[in-house]
């Protein structure tokens, strides 16, 4: 039996919005200090990731009783944070190339494993609202791509531990940062596409 839908236009929705920004904010805090002590760039990147996230979800808040074209803006303004994040990352990945890194494996997979849960949950809540405009979208965008991102630190973290090299960590650093671009790209084609949307106009690259 499917679960009741959260009205966008309610309290509830306020109040789901701000459990996952607590939630994100907490989760970045322990990619910080769980990426430095482990001296893992997957970690650092995702904190960074969940950082953006929480952005969003200040915005997300901030645009509730908004004018659609000021969410579309919010949403543009998500979308073109994780392509920088997506370089920030690369860039962290290349300095640890060439000066070495020693990652913790374990430490990796616990925090990981931790995270995952929690976007999850995360990810659970925002897929009960109804009828998302396009910021809400844009956050669901973001938790999915977080998960997919745990999944990702576990199996390095695992390498890692049997290998004791780095590039593991590296390589999933690397990753993150494509799946935010793919996540951008989806975020701003949605905004773009919202426009359409509303004037009940049709994408040219869509056609009939």
């Amino acid at each position: 039996m499917s679960e009741p839908g959260i009205d966008l236009g309610s309290a509830d929705k306020r109040r789901t919005l701000w459990i996952v920004l607590w939630l994100n904010l907490s989760i970045a805090a322990g990619f910080y200090a769980t990426g430095y002590f482990a001296d893992s760039s997957a970690l650092l990147a995702n904190g960074l990731d969940n950082s953006a996230d929480a952005i969003v979800y200040v915005l997300s808040l901030l645009a509730l009783n908004r004018s659609r074209e000021w969410k579309r803006g919010a949403a543009r303004f998500s979308g073109i944070m994780l392509l920088l994040f997506g370089g920030v990352v690369i860039v962290d990945a290349v300095r640890r190339f060439i000066e070495g890194s020693a990652p913790g494996g374990g430490l990796m997979m616990a925090m990981a494993v931790v995270a995952a849960v929690v976007n999850l949950a995360c990810l659970h809540l925002l897929k009960r609202l109804e009828n998302p405009d396009v910021n809400l979208r844009a956050a669901s965008t973001f938790s999915f791509n977080d998960s997919v991102a745990n999944a990702g630190i576990v199996l390095a973290g695992l390498v890692v531990m049997l290998t004791g090299d780095n590039w593991p960590d590296l390589l999933v650093g690397i990753a993150v940062s494509c799946v935010a671009v793919h996540g951008a790209v989806t975020i701003l084609r949605d905004a773009h596409m919202d426009v359409h949307a509303e004037a009940g106009t049709v994408h040219p690259g869509r056609g009939q």
